[in-house]
């Protein structure tokens, strides 16, 4: 599976990247080998991901996500809560 997430910063700005292997990938993160934006940022809390079957799709997604203005990405945020 593929994967797009949304992290949560130490300074409460979101980030949202893919992967192909979520908890690895939020452990790098939180170990400051992640991406550079975060690095400065830590720790990250996982707060939303969404599955794919290719990695096409999950790239697209997170496009289509760090598109978003903060509110909607907060709105979706909650919904997964939600739902999950």
């Amino acid at each position: 599976m593929n994967y797009t997430y949304i992290l949560r910063c130490r300074d409460g700005t979101l980030y949202t990247g893919w992967t192909n292997d979520i908890e690895k990938r939020v452990k790098a993160h939180n170990e400051g080998k992640g991406a550079k934006y975060t690095k400065a940022r830590l720790p990250v809390k996982l707060v939303y991901s969404e599955a794919f079957e290719t990695k096409t799709e999950a790239m697209k997604r997170e496009y289509a996500i760090k598109r978003m203005r903060r509110e909607a990405k907060e709105k979706l945020i909650a919904k997964g809560r939600q739902n999950g």
